[in-house]
């Protein structure tokens, strides 16, 4: 069995403790199995397979970390885009909408801080829709005032922040992008399954 979490070497375990269900297959792939649940990890954005203890819907958001897990056995495996169902891939960019407004602290601080990749690329002009008009924009106002929430974004730049990661995200998942850069999904960089701690960690 893997345990659902994973880590940096030399650095503290990051913990996947929640997932999202893209899909819920009761009798297994092509009808003739054991349940089996496709979902979406909430930080790393790993995809995955979770064996269920009981039904889930479309959409909803799993318990997957430590402790009494409701509705989720384990994380059986790590999965790739090219794996998931016509369903799973369906409801990809609603579920990663979801989870970036979860996490609505987090990515009003990477639209604040991020920097530039290369003197010629900044990590904004990664977002879909965000050429250097909108870039600089987004510089100039987060210079007056840092964002306070995804609305003082999209009243102050005309945007929506939400939208545009949850995009970015999924491009990044299904490699469907012209660049070489991970923003959020940086375990495509490279990952590696440690036998002996039973848990995977992210390649520097």
């Amino acid at each position: 069995m893997v345990r659902g979490h994973f880590k940096k070497k030399n650095k503290p375990q990051k913990f996947e403790n929640y997932a999202w269900v893209l899909d819920y297959l009761p009798y297994g792939y092509h009808g003739k199995g054991d349940p089996i649940v496709q979902g979406l990890g909430e930080e790393q954005f790993v995809l995955m397979e979770l064996i269920p203890k009981a039904d889930v819907m479309l959409g909803e958001r799993v318990y997957i970390g430590k402790g009494k897990r409701d509705k989720i056995s384990h994380v059986k495996r790590m999965i790739k885009y090219n794996q998931l169902t016509s369903t799973a891939k369906t409801e990809l960019l609603y579920v990663v909408m979801e989870a970036v407004k979860h996490q609505e602290e987090r990515f009003v601080k990477f639209l604040n801080e991020c920097p530039p990749i290369t003197t010629r690329l900044h990590s904004l002009e990664l977002l879909p829709g965000i050429r250097q008009k909108y870039m600089w924009r987004i510089i100039e106002e987060r210079e007056k005032e840092k964002f306070k929430s995804f609305k003082d974004f999209e009243e102050r730049i005309g945007k929506d922040p939400i939208k545009m990661i949850a995009e970015r995200i999924v491009m990044e998942l299904s490699d469907d992008k012209k660049d070489k850069y991970y923003l959020f999904v940086k375990w495509k960089k490279g990952i590696v399954y440690d036998e002996d701690e039973n848990i995977f960690y992210v390649k520097e």
